[in-house]
């Protein structure tokens, strides 16, 4: 099995066909692999999936388990609703709601990756092109300017949102901005812009009808990572570094002083410009190509189920090949269809939280009034179709 990209897509995907006797190589572009951003949610339905993979023991002292989701208001910082997650929400779903630095989790991943004698781990090396043919698929690799083939039964293609492949499945390889910018920051858990305003021990989100706010610890409590989400526009396709927090601010106009301040305090932002993928694009070439991930379905991150979905998609893939080794036509079709209506659904979600979270005036206060009827324990239920979902298999083979 081939594999290009060495991000948490990739990553999860050699281990899962490693996992069950399949060799693996997996080419990196990066000469040294590293995860870019700051923290990741973990919900229960991929950290039970990171259990069965043997990746999960590794996160221990980097995850922690928050007790719930806060939803507050922006403007006077009044506690909107709580959905409980913690303890109760483990013995709930089997598994635990992680939050952490997406660092963490990709140094867990590697690994796990490295010291598997199934995994081959290709870094500096890039996939360029790729053919299929009767015996499975040869891919050429850029290799430090240097061209090489390298060939398979199958090439996974786990390149993220900009992936320059995506064309070898019949997709287009340009993706779609959304005109929403993602802002991130860290901060120490003692600064004085924290005390009081996030609560340590919860996932903080603060609602705004044009921005939101989520804040929680990472690094086993002692920072506090900060992912706003607003309108804007750019023409870069990457990280932007040291971004000027004014932007920000004025998106967050009429927020309290407090969660102002914190805005202010939090710098340097590094701001992510938001991609999709057309959710009809084609994911696969049935005679021997994939994407997963955001290779094959990037959406809005408002359902913090960017890196589930790129987990979920890696072992349910295995598992298919797995079980149609002799008939890789048949077990890409499969996976496709299976993952097809998971994904519609999830970017569903994700599209009703944007639509809520960002309500104005006075959608606003229906949406505070109902979700205060509804109660903790109807929120928590509302999940079970999304956070208790769990591959058909019981197992790794």
């Amino acid at each position: 099995m081939l594999i290009a990209g060495g991000g948490i897509a990739g990553l999860t995907t050699a281990i899962s066909f490693a996992a069950r006797g399949f060799s693996v190589r997996l080419f990196e572009r990066s000469a040294k692999p590293q995860e870019h951003g700051a923290g990741l949610q973990l919900s229960p339905n991929a950290t039970a999936i990171l259990d069965r993979l043997g990746v999960l023991t590794r996160l221990k002292g980097a995850g922690m388990q928050p007790d719930g989701v806060l939803l507050r208001d922006a403007r006077s910082l009044d506690e909107i609703a709580r959905v409980p997650l913690g303890e109760a929400g483990a013995a709930r779903w089997s598994a635990p709601y992680l939050v952490m630095h997406r660092a963490d989790l990709h140094a867990a991943l590697m690994s796990v990756a490295s010291r598997d004698s199934n995994i081959e781990i290709v870094t500096g090396a890039t996939v360029r092109d790729a053919a299929t043919h009767g015996h499975g698929i040869t891919a050429s690799i850029d290799s430090g300017g240097k061209v090489k083939e390298a060939s398979g039964r199958l090439l996974v293609l786990a390149d993220g949102v900009w992936s320059a492949n995506r064309a070898l499945v019949g997709a287009e390889t340009r993706s779609t901005f959304t005109g929403r910018i993602a802002w991130r920051a860290t901060l120490r858990t003692g600064a004085s812009a924290v005390s009081g305003l996030i609560a340590p021990d919860s996932v903080n989100a603060f609602l705004h009808p044009r921005a939101h706010l989520i804040a929680y610890p990472i690094r086993g409590g002692s920072a506090v990572n900060l992912a706003a989400f607003a309108c804007g526009s750019t023409t870069d396709r990457t990280w932007v570094e040291h971004a000027d927090v004014a932007a920000l601010t004025k998106a967050f106009t009429g927020a309290d002083d407090a969660l102002l301040r914190l805005l202010r305090e939090a710098g340097p932002w590094t701001v992510w410009p938001i991609h999709t993928i057309d959710p009809k694009s084609p994911w696969i070439d049935p005679e021997g190509i994939v994407a997963v991930g955001d290779a094959a379905h990037a959406m809005t991150p408002f359902a913090a189920q960017g890196a589930a979905m790129a987990i979920e998609d890696a072992f349910v893939l295995a598992q298919n090949v797995a079980g149609q080794p002799a008939a890789i036509s048949v077990a890409l079709k499969r996976y496709e269809h299976e993952r097809r209506e998971r994904i519609a659904a999830v970017a569903r979600r994700g599209r009703l939280n944007e639509f809520a979270w960002h309500a104005g005036f006075p959608a606003s206060t229906v949406r505070n009034l109902f979700l205060r009827l509804r109660g903790p324990e109807h929120l928590v239920a509302d999940m079970d179709w999304l956070y208790g979902w769990r591959p058909a298999d019981g197992g790794t083979g």
